[in-house]
């Protein structure tokens, strides 16, 4: 155990992880130079195209100190994204040590913070490290100020990297080697392992990846999931080398895999912990609790024949990915489709993509919300995510929403615009301080539903990209909640209705029906596009009709002529009314959930 090393990379988005775990990939020579590409352990399109990390990766590093000693570098490298906190916590649970990236262009920012303190929770040895020194942006002087002051860290102590250029990796490797404590554990004692992340192969089924603190894991092994009971015999287990590498067994302080034929990723909960059937460990490790989805939608397809291909793919998707959530569900105007639980909009952005592409799916996705508390006057609160399901009005005593807690952290001169962007989202001020002499600290409490549209666009858009922002939901407050229903020709198109607060949904009406407006073809009837809050009428548009000139004919004579054809004409349309459907295309669901600046 002395020789070996369990580390993660943390940082804010954009800081460089992935391109330093290629570095450390490369200078371990697991991988030979004619097989290596960028970004080696994103596996995804979506990731490589994105530059973004969206499922933590395991790699286990052989590395020969310059006195001989031969050490097992076990990196996991995590998401940077606010909507995948859970998952990093529980890859720190499984580490001694964390690698702190910082940029020094960007400096240290919210998530920089967010990560340090998740480090420190799990009492993990940090090391800071300042990268992208080689561009000529780079300001490391205020880099180091930022993590004395910021951080609270030691800069002096701070390594120096480029890990586009490879700068620093050798002093990098001796530092994990020298700073980091190797992992403590009994290998006598009865087996404790953490389950960390899990993904799906189609001919092995899932493939589980742990940390073992206690005892030891071998093929043939029967094993426990503490969490829900489930028994499963151990077929194999190995590290991580890019590929799999299987092993005799896993002692105490290691990081590997194992497979026992399980067939559902959704058994392999993140967080959960392993031991033997026969001889448990006393009690499961702590922290462990099952991800909750933040944000809902509704996810249909355009054509009605391909309900079944989307049933198939969310299935499918659903293997390699244990948080997202859906039931089946149906509209009036969309047809079969399925709701949806996702951990943020990136997540459901991500998801989106991943069924468009990978299954060939062309999907409509109704607005997103957040799940709220109704106490009905039977006493009985009741989750609503769903604007369909909504109660009747008359019958509701209490509505409550969730609130998060915003970490704002930008330059000062950007500070009354940040403060006109909370307080107009319902934000309350709770605390601001002075990070240096021109960086602030905000702290604001939030509604969620007010954050998920486009609250992160609007912040960078005003501190003109310099103004960074973390999250965490805290809890569940009141509010004025009213549905927004939305009338097409007089029909309610139950697709469009959404869950607003009351002084938001005048608003929110006049911009959906300006935009539907804009998007929905012109009749030969006159179209009234209405948004109502129960039986009354708050915003209106009117789509005007395509009228043929009837009057063309009279070149001359009275007026009454004119009159009579006019009178003919408006009898035609008032009975084409009656009958008449209005076809809403496409992009008039895709529209409403813009932004009123795109």
């Amino acid at each position: 155990m002395k020789q070996i090393r369990n580390f993660s990379i943390i940082a804010h988005i954009d800081h460089g992880k992935s391109t330093l775990s290629d570095r450390l990939i490369q200078k371990s020579k697991i991988i030979a130079d004619r097989d290596f590409r960028d970004q080696i352990l994103d596996n995804m399109d979506i990731e490589r195209e994105r530059g973004i990390t969206i499922k933590s990766q395991t790699v286990c590093l052989p590395y020969t100190a310059p006195d001989g000693s031969s050490y097992l570098l076990n990196l996991i490298d995590t998401p940077g994204h606010v909507d995948f906190t859970y998952e990093v916590s529980r890859a720190l649970a499984s580490c001694e040590g964390a690698i702190l990236l910082i940029d020094a262009t960007q400096g240290v920012e919210a998530q920089t913070l967010a990560n340090l303190f998740l480090a420190m929770e799990h009492e993990l040895e940090i090391i800071p490290v300042i990268n992208k020194i080689d561009l000529q942006s780079a300001d490391i002087d205020r880099t180091r100020g930022q993590i004395d002051a910021d951080l609270g860290l030691d800069s002096d102590s701070a390594l120096l990297v480029s890990a586009k250029e490879g700068i620093g990796i050798e002093e990098l490797f001796e530092r994990i080697v020298k700073q980091l404590p190797p992992p403590r554990g009994n290998q006598d004692a009865p087996l404790k392992a953490l389950i960390f992340d899990s993904n799906y192969d189609s001919y092995r089924g899932t493939i589980v990846n742990i940390r073992i603190f206690d005892g030891a894991l071998k093929a043939g092994d029967h094993i426990l999931f503490m969490s829900n009971s489930s028994v499963y015999r151990v077929e194999e287990v190995g590290i991580f080398q890019i590929v799999r590498v299987p092993q005799k067994e896993l002692t105490a302080g290691q990081v590997g895999y194992l497979i026992a034929g399980i067939k559902t990723v959704s058994d392999t909960r993140c967080g959960d912990t392993v031991t033997h059937r026969d001889r448990p460990c006393d009690a499961p490790m702590s922290g462990f609790k099952e991800a909750k989805p933040v944000v809902f939608s509704s996810i249909y397809p355009t054509a009605s024949d391909e309900y079944e291909n989307l049933s198939i793919a969310l299935e499918k998707l659903k293997l390699n990915d244990a948080s997202l959530l859906y039931e089946k569900d149906t509209s009036a105007a969309l047809g079969f489709g399925f709701r949806c639980g996702f951990l943020g909009l990136l997540h459901m952005e991500v998801i989106q993509e991943r069924l468009e592409r990978e299954y060939d799916l062309s999907l409509i996705l109704t607005a997103p919300t957040v799940r709220y508390e109704v106490t009905t006057r039977d006493g009985q609160p009741q989750f609503i995510d769903n604007p369909a399901h909504y109660p009747d009005p008359m019958s509701i005593i209490l509505t409550k929403e969730p609130f998060i807690r915003a970490t704002i952290i930008g330059p000062d001169r950007y500070m009354g615009a940040i403060m006109k962007l909370c307080l107009d989202r319902r934000g309350i001020n709770v605390n601001y301080q002075y990070l240096t002499s021109n960086r602030l600290e905000m702290i604001f409490h939030l509604p969620l539903a007010e954050v998920i549209y486009d609250f992160y666009d609007k912040l960078k858009s005003i501190t003109q990209g310099y103004g960074s922002f973390d999250y965490e939901v805290i809890d569940l407050r009141e509010t004025d909640l009213v549905k927004l229903d939305i009338l097409i020709n007089g029909e309610r198109v139950d697709a469009f209705s959404q869950l607003v607060h009351r002084d938001r949904a005048v608003e929110r009406a006049q911009f959906v029906c300006e935009r539907l407006r804009e998007e929905i073809p012109r009749q030969m009837f006159k179209v009234a596009i209405q948004g109502a809050i129960g039986s009354k009428i708050i915003a209106r548009k009117t789509l005007s009709p395509f009228r043929k000139d009837v009057t063309a004919k009279c070149y001359g004579g009275d007026i009454t002529r004119k009159r009579k054809l006019l009178e003919k004409q408006k009898k035609g349309k008032k009975r084409m009314k009656m009958v008449g459907q209005v076809m809403i295309p496409q992009s008039a669901f895709l529209a409403i959930l813009k932004t009123k600046e795109d």
